[in-house]
């Protein structure tokens, strides 16, 4: 009943009568829409005021949801400093759209994976991040430092990240260019399950472990804070904060990437013929654990990890020298720092294959051991 009329040089929405009574009401949703600018038409509400005012507007007809939960990003999340925890909750809307491809080219498409990933590492109960991804970037959440926004731009800048054929290691998610190494054909569920698969094996190994910076974190820890061993999700815990997570991430996908030659290969992920079960997170799962070729190569991984010394530089008990090289952690330059730091401890903590691995890392990343 809304309609649009050619008056000549001006364009006119002709509204219904009724919509001037008081009492009007929508029967289901209204025939129109604010995507964005409301608090501006909302300054016109109930308001008198003297004079003319013109209000700009861009009006679009029949634009459907995708559309217009892009044109909400592009306004709000691309040009302004909001909080992006935020923005990813609108990529499954854009994920299958062709037409983005063009605009955005598929950036778009490895954030809207990462999102996804993301989302079913905080509601899986098999995860060892259940419910501990702060999803909303709210503050004072005792537990969920790494917000779901950091979460994105950790998986982006590993397992996500695009193969673009330098030296550097691409992610093991990621899209080859102008590489010969095999692009393994994952579902999101079988990515989802492979990350729960090494948080699960990286837990266990500290869990299962008693050196003097776990024991430090478990006795100054008060009981219940954290809900889980300090050692592993405790708030002066680098693997529960951006930086360490960043690191974990960034070089167990670099140590998997380059030992395609011994486990990484289609079979791994090609668990079943069957849809449902291809898309099936708690049955690729099980694939993962139950495969001893791969288990025989992760465990040596993290527990080189779990040795690692992840005491951030605000806990308690360290010494000055301790938190000096700690701080070295903390910044954008610390991404770096931390991550050459982890592959170095793993040379020296595991002196098979894997430090092996993380070596040949070090090479590719262009740093000298």
């Amino acid at each position: 009943m809304v309609t649009i009329r050619d008056d000549h040089d001006v364009h006119r929405v002709i509204l219904p009568c009724s919509l001037d009574s008081d009492d009007w009401n929508p029967k289901t949703i209204a025939p129109i829409e604010v995507i964005d600018g409301q608090h501006r038409l909302w300054a016109f509400d109930q308001t008198t005021l003297d004079g003319g005012f013109e209000l700009p507007v861009v009006a679009f007809v029949g634009l459907d949801l995708s559309w217009q939960a892009y044109l909400f990003y592009t306004i709000n999340i691309k040009p302004k400093k909001i909080n992006p925890s935020l923005a990813f909750d609108l990529y499954p809307l854009l994920r299958t759209e062709t037409w983005l491809e063009k605009i955005e080219g598929p950036k778009v498409y490895r954030e809207s994976r990462a999102q996804e990933i993301v989302d079913i590492l905080w509601s899986r109960s098999e995860s060892p991040w259940h419910r501990r991804i702060n999803m909303l970037g709210e503050p004072g959440h005792r537990g969920l430092m790494v917000t779901q926004a950091g979460w994105v731009r950790s998986l982006l800048a590993s397992f996500v990240k695009r193969w673009d054929g330098r030296r550097a290691p691409g992610g093991l998610f990621g899209g080859a260019v102008g590489n010969d190494l095999p692009v393994l054909p994952w579902t999101l569920e079988q990515q989802a399950a492979f990350l729960i698969f090494l948080g699960r094996r990286l837990r266990a190994a500290v869990e299962g472990a008693t050196h003097r910076w776990m024991s430090l974190l478990r006795q100054r820890s008060p009981d219940g804070e954290d809900h889980g061993d300090p050692a592993f999700v405790g708030r002066h815990n680098l693997l529960n904060q951006d930086q360490g997570l960043r690191a974990f991430l960034q070089v167990s996908n670099d140590i998997c990437y380059v030992a395609v030659r011994h486990w990484l290969h289609e079979e791994l992920v090609s668990v079943s013929t069957d849809p449902d079960e291809a898309r099936d997170v708690a049955f690729a799962l099980r694939h993962f654990e139950k495969n001893q070729e791969l288990g025989a190569y992760i465990d040596p991984l993290t527990h080189a990890l779990a040795t690692f010394d992840w005491r951030s530089s605000d806990a308690p008990g360290l010494t000055s020298d301790e938190r000096l090289r700690r701080s070295a952690f903390r910044g954008s330059g610390g991404y770096r720092v931390l991550r050459e730091a982890l592959l170095r401890h793993i040379i020296d903590d595991d002196d098979n294959i894997v430090g092996m691995d993380a070596a040949q890392v070090l090479q590719m990343l262009g740093v000298d051991e």
